[in-house]
């Protein structure tokens, strides 16, 4: 009789533990699976004054009088930036994002919008997703380009204004995307979109179609938009623990329309948990007044060097940027205006901005 009772206490413990480990596992499965809703963003704003140009805002051409030709950054004095509100779902399988902005760099990063709707100006990406297995993920919907070094956020980019490579390639698409993972290294994205920026909708009826190659963050893409095409390499090098190298080069032909070359280098020290400091330097040419430089030049083939040097200080989740830039294009530009208006082959200016991220 105590051996049968010892036997059914123990077939008790057994059965109770069995049981304890299986609602665990479920519990665990159940947590791993659940669906995560996050929100993110950030906001900007900053100062900004020439130091041999004019500094006043042109009214009537909406536009400052001088400043480099490349894209946001560009207001004289204390200016916005804008506010970036990021929501995401991801799901075991599938998810989606919507990245709304407010403020000028939102308006100028989204210029082709509205189209059609009377807020299209505010979405920067809304897209869906699937992960069709781990190693294939379809993407459906705007989302931001991938070409290029730099990005719209100025969260994550090093450089507070932005290069002339960055500005004059796209800025979005819309359209299907598929991810492949290859392998550990190597990647391969393709891509059948709208045309570039036309984010809203199809008002043409043609259609973009995108490549990009990865291998160990290095990528290789192509964009061919029914008739201009653009290749471009980005990648960087961690060089040390403190020193990465990043790299980025562009070819692009317009069809008829201009064409522009270039490329930049970007060095970057981190010389504390707190500071880093980086340049850009970066050369960049156009042909047929493609309109980057705005050369006075009637000829319309022009070229730009311009070098920035930027400080990055941390503060928890705020970060201060300090920057000196150059521009010395080879011609006359009318983007770079001294205090008696009159076009000049070089500008040189500061900025002070603050970036919080959330």
């Amino acid at each position: 009789m105590k051996a049968i009772t010892n036997t059914k206490y123990i077939k008790n413990i057994f059965l109770s533990a069995l049981l304890f480990t299986a609602v665990a596992t479920f519990a665990q499965e159940d947590e791993e699976e659940a669906p995560k809703f996050s929100f993110s963003g950030s906001i900007d704003a900053y100062y900004r004054a020439n130091l041999n140009g004019d500094n006043s805002f042109d009214e009537a051409s909406g536009l400052p009088n001088a400043a480099p030709g490349s894209s946001f950054a560009n207001l004289p004095g204390f200016a916005l930036g804008m506010a970036n509100f990021v929501a995401g779902y991801e799901g075991e399988k599938a998810g989606f994002v919507a990245d709304l902005v407010f403020g000028p760099r939102g308006t100028d990063a989204i210029f082709a919008s509205p189209i059609y709707s009377a807020t299209g100006n505010i979405v920067n990406q809304l897209y869906a997703y699937w992960n069709v297995s781990d190693a294939v993920t379809l993407t459906f919907g705007n989302f931001n380009t991938f070409l290029g070094y730099e990005v719209i956020s100025p969260v994550a980019n090093f450089n507070y204004s932005t290069s002339y490579l960055f500005s004059y390639g796209p800025f979005s698409h819309t359209g299907l995307k598929a991810d492949f993972a290859l392998s550990d290294d190597f990647s391969l994205m393709l891509a059948v979109m709208n045309q570039t920026d036309i984010t809203e909708l199809n008002v043409t009826g043609k259609y973009a179609y995108g490549l990009q190659l990865g291998y160990s963050g290095q990528y290789l893409n192509v964009l061919v938009d029914n008739g201009p095409f653009e290749i471009d390499y980005t990648g960087g090098f961690d060089l040390s623990d403190t020193f990465f190298l990043g790299l980025n080069a562009a070819y692009f032909d317009g069809d008829g329309a201009g064409s522009f070359a270039g490329a930049a280098i970007y060095p970057q020290l981190t010389t504390s948990e707190n500071f880093a400091i980086g340049l850009r330097a970066e050369y960049f040419a156009e042909t047929d007044s493609f309109g980057a430089i705005g050369a006075s030049d009637a000829e319309g083939d022009a070229s730009v060097f311009a070098v920035t040097l930027t400080g990055s200080a941390t503060i928890g989740n705020l970060m201060i940027k300090p920057e000196l830039r150059l521009d010395t294009a080879s011609d006359e530009s009318v983007n770079f205006l001294d205090s008696d208006l009159m076009a000049q082959k070089s500008l040189s200016s500061f900025v002070l901005a603050a970036i919080y991220s959330f």
